[in-house]
């Protein structure tokens, strides 16, 4: 039985690796993921397969070396909230981003029940315009 938290670090370490199915191996076939309005992948997308066609292949077709760096897991319980940074280049314009982000992780029977991001989507607009 693995902890919130570890399962929350896993999915981190696997999206390090760029292996999506590990990243999705403790999402919830319910899953509400929401990326934040103003961000390139904005709009809540529900189900396992919605969240990799919608955001993490979006994400990887559209930017180079786009990565997040984890700085702090705070562990909640049910709740586990994870401060960051993404960094990337935007593949149209060839700018680079870096912008400071928290995701809010909510949990329930060792599935990824729902997640929301908060990011600076000013700077990830910047890159690409």
């Amino acid at each position: 039985m693995m902890s919130n938290i570890d399962i929350v670090r896993a999915h981190y370490a696997a999206s390090a690796q760029g292996n999506v199915g590990e990243m999705m191996a403790h999402v919830s076939p319910q899953v509400r993921w929401t990326e934040m309005a103003g961000f390139p992948c904005a709009g809540t997308w529900a189900g396992p397969q919605a969240v990799a066609d919608n955001v993490f292949a979006v994400l990887g077709r559209d930017w180079i070396g786009y990565r997040f760096e984890l700085q702090s897991l705070i562990d909640g319980g049910d709740h586990i909230v994870a401060v960051g940074s993404y960094h990337g280049t935007y593949r149209a314009t060839g700018k680079k981003m870096q912008a400071r982000v928290a995701h809010v992780w909510h949990l329930q029977d060792e599935k990824i029940a729902a997640f929301e991001q908060f990011t600076d989507t000013l700077l990830v607009r910047q890159a690409m315009s």
